[in-house]
């Protein structure tokens, strides 16, 4: 296979003359962020997520050529190899197609065709599979009886010869081909219903007597479906006509021989019933497994990314408030750069130490002591009670003083896993988990990635189903996810923790710590170059991580933006073109770069620069804004200094919301009553999407109307489709 004009037309977004280019930055050894960050001229400026799926690919189709040499040279070993078998070689894509090639060769347990076979019966089962009319079946197999070798009379021979075929038929790549397409195409998904007198069955009532055609089958129905089998609650099968496959299966096997061709048929029925049906529903489960897997990781990755690149609320002293009944709530007041002030408890909620009124004049007094501006509301237990006490403080305060005082509620997935991790108590040594948890509230509002990047993705609770998924597969997904986030931002090398340090390009944990051990004993980094110092990042490392650390106040202005070193000369050439100094970027008076550089044309001022275009523009924009942070131009947190109850709903109702979480079915909004709202995928837009992702992320503020409201069962449906006015 040539694997180059094969990744040729399946990106066809790659430029074909910048595909052998990748696949060399890749083999060098670079990191996905930097290729897609400095090497935009020879990539025809792919992003980070094209460039990741093209990795992907180019993994598996090696791969795919590397198991297509081992099957080859098994086959050649046994002196079976032929013109025909590479020839199927050759033209397999998919790993699975060589694997039905490789199926007759491969060396097998114990079956009964080996069995037969080593009675002798190999010749007898290819005398039937002949299926000459003329031919004594009985006579010839009578000349196989020998009681040494366990067969008794031509009965039990003929029996013998007759799994000998099935497994013939079994192992039949193209048989196997053939039914695997009939069964993904119009085979039926079918599940009952077990141990349903049990309460925990009720979450897969809607399973009870279900079927659904394959290809039709949505992802998340695969995956509900295959917890509840592993639960104990359903049985699961993928049917087909057994007529039309017994058919299929002996198509090429069957003639009209008489007697022998009847035998032939028996053996391909036995074959289809306990060899060919079950491998080949194991086999279109675990594809719509893990085509269902995929699906729930794009998922995961599609919400991740938009929670992570959340805009940061910069600069805010903060107040966390970690919610709960019995324990008190946790409180912890930070200030605008993430560190701790002050920590207490208060009991404003209901439980055996309620006191609201202690609280709110606790909560005054931080407030007023450290200028609090934003309260942080972790949205777990007691979080509605919180909130409505929170409000009530907010408009008193207000009255009491005029201070404005805004609070939001955030998600507190994780927190608790980060307070209880070694992280949490390396950090905090002297705090308790619940005060851990109320610090973390906190500065995930204030930079949700430096935060939430502590915490192990898959507790960050954006997922469906992904502690169902390959483990390796998903962290491999989020770690990319992590790094291109991390990487896009930049990372303040003088304050930046291990955590978020590892995900940038070219480092790891040990050299993260490393830096932040240097960074301790040697006092703040003046310079990127600086960092050539710690242990064992070398120059190869310094290349890929240099771009995205930040150094704000250091000796280079440069050094605060995302210019590479590689390019410092071409961008101090750059300056120099249009009459401006190292200062004048410091003191901010480049505004007018761009269009200095648009009339005097992009193309001669790269060339005399000595850069390419794509570098120069990333450039400018640049030095234009040091210290930019690409976060700041996307739709802010929506704050709130009042409340509502989902009592105060009604349909028609217009709100402001914040999308939560987008899932195959729709999307889950904030709307500031607790409980989070549906918007069901037929009701985002009037026009025709494929998913609600095609127009939601995670963080995104949207505007949407009450639809329907169950106060008991504490359901909201929601619509992004604005009513029409109703008729006079």
């Amino acid at each position: 296979m040539d694997i180059v004009k094969k990744l040729t037309e399946e990106f066809p977004s790659v430029k074909p003359d910048k595909v052998q280019n990748i696949i060399n930055l890749i083999d060098e050894g670079n990191t996905i962020p930097f290729i897609a960050r400095y090497r935009k001229e020879m990539t025809g400026s792919c992003d980070d997520q094209v460039l990741r799926e093209f990795n992907d690919r180019l993994t598996y189709l090696r791969n795919l050529e590397k198991r297509k040499e081992e099957v080859a040279g098994a086959i050649t070993e046994q002196g079976k190899m032929t013109e025909e078998i590479q020839k199927a070689l050759d033209a397999a894509l998919t790993l699975t197609e060589v694997e039905d090639i490789y199926r007759p060769y491969k060396q097998k347990k114990k079956t009964r065709a080996s069995v037969a076979i080593e009675k002798g019966l190999q010749p007898l089962a290819e005398f039937i599979l002949a299926q000459d009319k003329d031919a004594d079946v009985k006579a010839e197999a009578e000349k196989y009886i020998d009681e040494e070798k366990g067969v008794a009379s031509a009965e039990e021979a003929i029996a013998g010869a007759k799994d000998i075929i099935a497994e013939i038929v079994s192992d039949d790549a193209n048989v196997r081909k053939k039914l695997r397409n009939l069964f993904m195409k119009n085979g039926e998904f079918v599940t009952k219903l077990v141990n349903g007198d049990k309460d925990e069955s009720k979450t897969y009532e809607m399973y009870a007597d279900y079927s659904e055609l394959v290809p039709e089958i949505k992802s998340h129905r695969v995956l509900a479906v295959n917890r509840g089998e592993k639960e104990g609650f359903l049985k699961v099968k993928v049917i087909f006509n057994e007529e039309i496959a017994k058919r299929v299966a002996g198509a090429g096997y069957l003639k009209d021989g008489g007697y022998s061709t009847q035998l032939v048929k028996e053996a391909v029925e036995d074959g289809y019933d306990r060899l060919i049906y079950p491998s080949i529903e194991r086999e279109v489960r675990a594809a719509l497994t893990e085509a269902a897997s995929e699906q729930a990781i794009k998922m995961f990755e599609v919400n991740l990314k938009p929670l992570l690149m959340q805009p940061p609320v910069k600069d805010k002293v903060t107040l966390g408030l970690d919610p709960a009944y019995r324990t008190g709530c946790k409180i912890a007041v930070v200030d605008g750069t993430g560190k701790v002030l002050d920590k207490t408890v208060v009991y404003p909620t209901p439980g055996p130490k309620q006191n609201i009124d202690a609280a709110k004049a606790k909560l005054k007094e931080l407030i007023e002591k450290y200028g609090v501006q934003v309260i942080s509301i972790g949205n777990g237990t007691a979080s509605k009670e919180s909130e409505i006490f929170v409000a009530e403080l907010i408009k008193e305060i207000k009255e009491e003083t005029g201070r404005e005082v805004e609070y939001i509620v955030v998600s507190e997935a994780g927190a608790s896993v980060y307070s209880a991790s070694p992280l949490g108590a390396e950090e905090f040594p002297d705090y308790d988990v619940a005060e851990r948890s109320a610090v973390s509230i906190a500065r995930r509002l204030q930079d949700p990635l430096a935060e939430l990047i502590k915490i192990d993705p898959k507790s960050i609770g954006v997922g469906q189903y992904q502690h169902d998924m390959d483990k390796k597969r998903l962290d491999s997904v989020l770690s990319g996810v992590l790094e291109d986030c991390v990487n896009s931002v930049g990372v303040d090398l003088n304050t930046a923790s291990v955590s978020l340090l590892k995900y940038v390009a070219g480092l790891n944990a040990g050299i993260a710590k490393n830096i932040v051990a240097y960074r301790e004993g040697n006092g703040k980094f003046r310079s990127r170059k600086e960092i050539l110092k710690v242990p064992k990042l070398g120059e190869k490392a310094f290349t890929q991580c240099a771009g995205f650390l930040r150094i704000p106040g250091g000796d280079n202005i440069l050094d605060n933006t995302a210019v590479h070193p590689e390019s410092y000369t071409a961008a101090e050439k750059l300056l120099g073109i249009f009459g401006y100094t190292e200062e004048d970027v410091k003191a901010g008076k480049i505004a007018d770069l761009p269009k200095k550089v648009k009339e005097y044309g992009e193309s001669k001022a790269a060339e005399e620069a000595g850069m390419d275009v794509p570098t120069l523009k990333d450039i400018v924009a640049e030095i234009v804004k040091p210290g930019r942070d690409v976060r700041d131009a996307l739709p802010k947190p929506v704050l709130r200094s009042d409340i509502m109850d989902i009592k105060d709903l009604a349909p028609g109702m217009e709100l402001i919301g914040t999308v939560r979480n987008v899932v195959d079915f729709g999307a889950f909004i904030d709307i500031g009553v607790h409980q989070d709202g549906l918007v069901h995928i037929s009701e985002i837009t009037d026009r025709y999407i494929k998913h609600p992702s095609d127009v939601l992320k995670v963080g995104q503020t949207v505007t949407v109307w009450v639809k329907d409201v169950d106060v008991k069962k504490n359901r909201i449906g929601l619509t992004m489709k604005r009513p029409r006015a109703k008729a006079q």
